[in-house]
């Protein structure tokens, strides 16, 4: 039940104002079901395609600013258009209980976006979403369900229907029932059904029932009607139904409290309000410095510190969802991703009223016009590195990205000048400052050029400067979003005296050669965690396999493996065999070798190797058996089998060969490879078994270095063709006649100095699909459908 007094009440303002307000705003809800109705085809052969054309007309009921449920769907259809269509088949099943489809569509998509999501936080097919589909399909029967929208219209209309946040399925329910009781009062106003039916087109859905109406009414009396006033409100600025109840008084006792309005929070406000009152996040950044993100995110970190402060209400879209920034500033979209924010009156007047001039309001510059600045460079590896660079010689940096995007500060890019100074930093692989530049050209608008001026042979790292009081205001530790960044003369002048110190200390050190766990952990794609296993099953058993699938850097690991143990790069402790069905005792011990006069005795090259080590008892070192389950292990080591093993180290025993006694030196450790994907390799040796640990290597797809190194191509076709490579190895592992044993490796993708489409072709084309028709090679469907999704992610 509602006040139908109420309605009444609006709906005089409904009719007043739909000819000229109403129909020519809203027309597109009708244009879209009529398209949608004229393009639906459950049987589509090109699934995706057909779900695009039929959302074409749906504008924002599918889409706004931050909030794209079609584009989404149509995105997963297009990777996999049988699993979307038997969504929409279950949630148009008209057998099952409403909530119950909605819910299920909701789980099928979160499954999606785990699969072929990419990285994005969220699959936006929510309670709005998907009943604005099922009205698309049905718009005799349902409705377009708003949390917020619905919940103002049954408060407006004094409505006994309920609506909780998290009482998700009650709500849906409730909003049905609610919504057919004032179609029904639709239904008796002839005026109103006259005033569609004269303006309904050959390009709009009929509506006879009315649903479409009902929903635009609701809409309309939820956002846009006073019943205070009887007037229409026309929509600039969102949202209208919120206000977070703070008087002029509230914002000028804030404004003075330093836990709520810090020094940023106040430059934020002070800036909107020197721009007028209203800007986007990109037009203060472009005036006053700052990345957008600073803006955007300190507006929303100002909001929540007001919120838990004073308790005040706060705004939420589908139930739950806090929007933090109505707090502070009503809005409306500009554009593409652009927001238009306008202080709230009430915060206004207090800026207005409060003395704020201790705030600095504009970008200027830090002294005299032709005076030298100071510049932080945030600079990927992979776009440029200032270890590439020799000393004076000239680079540039572009300012605009690869999506031709403006680089963050974009400001900062347009102050610098000729002469300036520059720390050189980088984010990746590891948090440091690499070397000293200056900026040696003034810049065009399309680049930044500079030389090295000085190579730093030890970097500083991003966790000691950070710690440092006196750099506490530094602009990239305010928001690390971004390229380029202020630096004042002390701040540089600070870290110029770090680096002094520093190298001034070390340079006396030869680095060249020193690797440790750190080095390790950068190169090779494993946690620390399972490295830290590693070290310590190794130096326990002395023998160990590295097993694994094709590519999961078995031998790029086991020599930096070495490294890190010896703590430097010193090849002449290492020896590097690779076995095969031929090998022998001979070659791997000693054996009588042919010679012009007959036969000699020859030291094969474990023996030589041991020798070696033996002479230097105190150190590491490390041999290393690629391929060693291809060769006859009891024929290869003959008696020195007993010998290997970490119990009988030191000890000797006579060779056959020649009757001397020889012993494996106990710092001499053996590390073997094996590829667990070869099915044409018989069991494991028993012997080999006993004697040696297994420690499995896997695809390191997910673990911090490759996600930098993923991270550093800035690829959106990668992301893909990796994301696909994961779902791909899920396939392997659960498949009974495979297993982990035979995923996809991480390496196939590494080392490239440059990411083309071309270069992951070769990888697809060559390298994984040869694999996969291997794997499968008697299922066909299972291989065509690997097939078209790896070679799909290039179209």
């Amino acid at each position: 039940m509602f006040d139908k007094f109420s309605l009444k009440e609006a709906l005089t303002g409904y009719k007043r104002d739909f000819v000229e307000k109403i129909w020519p705003k809203e027309k597109y809800k009708w244009d879209a079901v009529k398209r949608f109705q004229e393009s639906w085809d459950i049987n589509s052969s090109d699934f995706s395609q057909m779900l695009a054309e039929a959302f074409s007309r749906t504008e924002n009921l599918l889409a706004s600013v931050n909030h794209f449920p079609a584009r989404m769907i149509v995105k997963f259809a297009e990777i996999n258009s049988e699993e979307v269509r038997s969504m929409f088949i279950g949630l148009f099943d008209e057998r099952d209980d409403i909530y119950e489809r909605i819910d299920n569509f909701k789980m099928k998509s979160d499954m999606l976006l785990e699969r072929y999501g990419n990285g994005a936080g969220h699959h936006y097919q929510d309670e709005n979403a998907i009943s604005t589909y099922l009205w698309l399909r049905y718009p005799d029967k349902y409705y377009v369900y708003k949390f917020n929208d619905v919940k103002v219209l049954s408060d407006k209309l004094k409505s006994d229907y309920k609506f909780k946040k998290g009482s998700y399925s009650d709500n849906i329910r409730n909003f049905i029932s609610f919504y057919d009781e004032i179609r029904k009062e639709l239904l008796n106003d002839d005026e109103l059904i006259n005033l569609l039916k004269e303006r309904i087109a050959d390009d709009c859905y009929a509506d006879e029932k009315l649903h479409i109406l009902t929903i635009d009414v609701a809409s309309y009396i939820s956002r846009y009607f006073d019943l205070h006033t009887s007037e229409f409100v026309d929509e600039k600025w969102w949202p209208l139904d919120y206000s977070p109840n703070l008087t002029v008084d509230d914002w000028k006792e804030f404004l003075i409290d330093p836990i709520i309005f810090t020094k940023s929070s106040l430059e934020i406000m002070t800036r909107i309000k020197d721009y007028g009152g209203k800007a986007t996040c990109e037009q203060l950044s472009v005036k006053y410095g700052r990345t957008t993100d600073f803006y955007e995110n300190g507006s929303s970190a100002l909001a929540k510190r007001v919120a838990n402060m004073t308790e005040c209400p706060v705004f939420t879209v589908n139930d739950d969802n806090v929007i933090w920034w109505p707090i502070l500033y009503v809005g409306k979209p500009v554009g593409e991703g652009l927001y238009l924010w306008k202080l709230r009156d009430e915060l206004s007047k207090a800026l207005d009223e409060v003395d704020l001039s201790h705030i600095r309001l504009y970008a200027e510059s830090d002294g005299d016009e032709n005076e030298n600045h100071y510049w932080w460079l945030n600079a990927n590896p992979k776009v440029w590195r200032f270890s590439n660079i020799n000393i004076g010689e000239k680079e540039s940096y572009t300012l605009f990205n690869d999506n031709g995007n403006k680089r963050r500060v974009f400001k900062n890019f347009l102050n610098a000048k000729k002469g300036d100074m520059i720390i050189g930093y980088e984010s990746y692989p590891i948090k440091q400052v690499v070397a000293i530049g200056k900026v040696t050209d003034e810049q065009d608008g399309e680049k930044i050029c500079f030389e090295k001026v000085e190579d730093l042979s030890y970097p500083i790292d991003y966790a000691v400067l950070k710690d440092c009081p006196e750099l506490g205001d530094m602009e990239y530790f305010t928001n690390q979003q971004g390229s380029l960044f202020k630096l004042s003369k002390k701040e540089y002048d600070f870290i110029i005296g770090l680096i002094s110190e520093k190298n001034k200390i070390l340079n006396s050190i030869d680095i060249n050669k020193k690797y440790t766990k750190k080095e390790f952990l950068e190169e090779v794609y494993v946690s620390e965690a399972k490295y830290d296993r590693l070290v310590s099953v190794l130096k326990r058993k002395k023998n160990i396999i590295l097993q694994g699938a094709p590519g999961v850097g078995k031998t790029f690991a086991a020599k930096r493996l070495c490294y890190s143990i010896m703590g430097e790069k010193d090849d002449s402790r290492i020896e590097f065999v690779q076995f095969h069905q031929n090998y022998s005792y001979e070659d791997f011990v000693m054996g009588y070798k042919p010679v012009k006069e007959g036969f000699e005795l020859r030291h094969g090259v474990f023996y030589r190797f041991c020798k070696k080590a033996s002479k230097n008892p105190d150190k590491d070192y490390f041999f290393i058996i690629d391929e060693i389950n291809r060769g006859n292990m009891s024929k290869i080591f003959g008696e020195l089998l007993m010998l290997i093993e970490n119990g009988y180290r030191g000890k000797s025993v006579k060779l056959a060969y020649n009757g001397v006694n020889f012993c494996v030196p106990e710092r001499l450790c053996i590390i073997g490879m094996m590829n667990t994907a070869d099915r044409s390799l018989a069991m494991i040796d028993y012997a080999l078994r006993r004697r040696f640990s297994f420690f499995d290597m896997e695809p390191g797809f997910d673990s911090e270095g490759f996600l930098k190194y993923q991270e550093s191509f800035d690829n959106d076709t990668f992301d893909r063709l990796i994301s696909e490579i994961k779902n791909l190895n899920k396939e392997i592992t659960n498949d009974k006649y495979l297993g982990k044993g035979f995923c996809i490796g991480h390496s196939y993708f590494c080392g490239a100095e440059e990411c083309t489409d071309e270069w992951m072709r070769e990888i697809v084309d060559y390298d994984i699909l040869p694999m996969i028709d291997e794997y499968w090679f008697d299922d066909n469907d299972k291989r065509l459908y690997w097939d078209n999704t790896l070679r799909g992610v290039f179209q």
